[in-house]
């Protein structure tokens, strides 16, 4: 299992926009491995490679017996709403109402480089939405009316959690050739 540490909130990762995927390589294969270990260990309905601090366009869902993963999506959404409560695992224990649309159609790519297309309602439509929005360095609470928001961002600073350092990244001393992961 290779389970890795999920970054938090006010983590800077967190709110830049993720790189395409180029390379459909051995080190993709095993961030998508990473990403699903650390999902359902959480657990989660969804994971997304900046998460784990990786600017890549990749995430994991697991949702209503579903597994699986996109790579470079692309969304096309239905133009009816719904708002439910939503949380995310880099903001542990908190949930708070937020819209989205009803219906989602993501396409892309698996970790093979092969085309998909996933379409989903309700929770995967929901998830799909959540993920895609972590690749593009948006956080759910960003969905939020202000006033919302507002709310939210108090439970956020007043949650046992917050303001724990972000964790330390080490440089490799080793030639990673362009192929960090």
């Amino acid at each position: 299992m290779a389970v890795k540490p999920i970054r938090l909130f006010g983590d800077p990762v967190l709110r830049t926009p993720a790189e395409p995927v180029k390379d459909f390589d051995k080190e993709l294969r095993q961030l998508v491995k990473d990403l699903t270990d650390t999902m359902i260990d959480a657990p989660g309905a969804g994971l997304a490679a900046p998460q784990l601090g990786v600017g890549l366009r990749v995430f994991t869902y697991y949702v209503d017996d579903r597994l699986g993963h996109v790579v470079n999506p692309t969304l096309d959404l239905s133009d009816e709403q719904e708002t439910d409560d939503e949380g995310c695992l880099s903001l542990p224990g908190l949930a708070f109402p937020t819209p989205r649309s009803l219906g989602v159609v993501a396409k892309g790519f698996n970790m093979h480089g092969e085309p998909i297309t996933l379409e989903g309602t309700h929770l995967l439509a929901r998830c799909v939405q959540h993920e895609t929005d972590h690749l593009d360095g948006i956080i759910f609470i960003d969905r939020m009316d202000p006033e919302q928001r507002k709310a939210a961002m108090k439970a956020i600073r007043e949650a046992e959690w917050f303001g724990e350092p972000a964790p330390v990244v080490k440089e490799s001393p080793h030639r990673t050739l362009g192929k960090a992961i």
